[in-house]
């Protein structure tokens, strides 16, 4: 079967050969190894039976009554809700003026601190988190849930200085230069023309950060205090077993952020399509 391409060249398709099957496969097995078993905890979350075992008795919705009707369960809900709001507000607070300064200045060590500015992101969680505790021992600040919030601030910064870097880079800055001969301020010129511009990059950015400081774990093991987060929760649970108001809550999780990945992904997406090349 012939393709015809946008300048009228006809290319014909492909055919199927043992590579391209082979490759199909690989991928249908890794995606069935990623999405099984988020598939499973749902189904199970449904299922009548307190037993997270085969075959499944009928379909019920008790498990998502119970969850949401569960004190601790809804207290961790929502203090991993504080912990990733604040983090997210921390993580904007450093990450703009952060990803402003290596996109208009030029300053000794930029390289180096670039570098650093990105190696929170790829530490192990284990190390952010031991050398964190290691730190506020050292000072005497006593282990609480703002603790919590500034290791997942710390260690999400990044995400934001690498998205607003990158749209940035992509920013017309004759635009600013623009609005600064019309008489604007540096502070209007910001707020009205530079702002607009990277905002997608930020909604998004934050979204991502939001999400990851929501169900993070090994920072949060070491560095929190009498106030569980709801997977500090889920796992002190699980330790006696799976129940199926844990796969309830993990399918409301799951789906919210499926949610807002694909909203920062597509914010993001769109963003890109309008800015256009990265600049020289």
């Amino acid at each position: 079967m012939a393709v015809t391409s946008m300048n009228g060249v006809g290319l014909r398709k492909r055919p199927m050969d043992m590579g391209t099957t082979g490759l199909g496969v690989a991928a249908t097995c890794v995606l069935a190894f990623l999405y099984l078993p988020i598939i499973t905890l749902i189904i199970f979350s449904f299922n009548s039976s307190s037993i997270t075992r085969l075959p499944l008795e009928s379909f019920t919705l008790d498990w998502y009554v119970k969850a949401l009707s569960n004190n601790d369960l809804m207290t961790a809900v929502w203090n991993s809700v504080l912990v990733g709001s604040a983090a997210v507000v921390i993580c904007l607070a450093i990450g703009i003026p952060t990803a402003l300064a290596l996109d208009r200045y030029d300053f000794p060590g930029k390289t180096v601190f670039r570098r650093l500015v990105i190696l929170p992101i790829t530490l192990p969680g284990l190390i952010t988190g031991v050398s964190m505790l290691t730190f506020f021992r050292s000072v005497d600040i006593q282990l609480t849930i703002w603790t919590v919030i500034i290791g997942h601030g710390t260690a999400l910064t990044a995400i934001v200085v690498t998205n607003v870097f990158a749209r940035l880079q992509r920013f017309d800055r004759r635009i600013e230069e623009a609005s600064a001969d019309l008489g604007a301020t540096p502070l209007k010129t910001f707020w009205f023309v530079t702002l607009p511009n990277i905002r997608a990059a930020i909604i998004g950015s934050a979204m991502i950060s939001f999400t990851l400081s929501f169900d993070e774990l090994p920072v949060t093991f070491f560095l929190t205090g009498r106030d569980n987060t709801l997977p500090m929760y889920i796992w002190s649970v699980i330790r006696r077993g799976i129940t199926p108001e844990i796969n309830a809550i993990g399918t409301i999780i799951v789906v919210v952020s499926i949610l807002l990945i694909l909203i920062s992904v597509l914010l993001m997406h769109s963003d890109n399509q309008k800015a256009g090349p990265v600049k020289p």
